[in-house]
């Protein structure tokens, strides 16, 4: 049977960070836990992960720079950045850069992290039902073009005869 449950990776150097978000969230989503940008960017390689929240202040990378390189590889997960400060610039970044949903500041609220949440994965949702529609019409699109050849060579050769 498969999961149908929203998968989250929340990157974060603090582990009681990652220890609460894990304990407040297991029950409604496949929690994954990373201590670090290259941690992360593991788990991205084995999960499908629907939402990734990161904490910008980390020692290595900053979470805009962790979004920012994983872009490429992995469009679809919609990013949320995690932050104890309020920094306008690292705002402007995180969305020009790190094409982040949400920006949301330390502490926050579980509830209200719930609904980001949940608001976030009805994007990727909606975003993955566009690109299946996409396909279907191409699809559609491709069988009418042939459909439209074949009339127009048989108008051909019946107009040659």
């Amino acid at each position: 049977m498969k999961n149908n449950k929203i998968t989250v990776l929340y990157v974060d150097d603090e582990a009681n960070n990652l220890l609460s978000f894990k304990a407040n969230f297991r029950e409604l989503y496949e929690v994954y836990t990373a201590e670090s940008a290259e941690e992360g960017k593991r788990i991205l390689k084995e999960k499908k992960i629907h939402v990734i929240i990161t904490d910008q202040r980390m020692p290595n990378t900053t979470g805009i720079e962790f979004l920012e390189s994983i872009i490429k590889e992995y469009p679809e997960p919609i990013r949320i950045l995690f932050t104890g400060y309020t920094d306008i610039g690292a705002v402007i970044e995180a969305i020009n850069k790190g094409q982040v949903y949400r920006y949301i500041t330390k502490p926050s609220n579980m509830e209200e992290l719930k609904g980001i949440i949940e608001n976030a994965y009805e994007v990727y949702s909606l975003r993955e039902e566009n690109k299946e529609l996409m396909k279907s019409l191409l699809q559609v699109n491709q069988q009418l073009e042939f459909m439209l050849r074949q009339r127009l060579i048989a108008m051909d050769t019946n107009a040659e005869n």
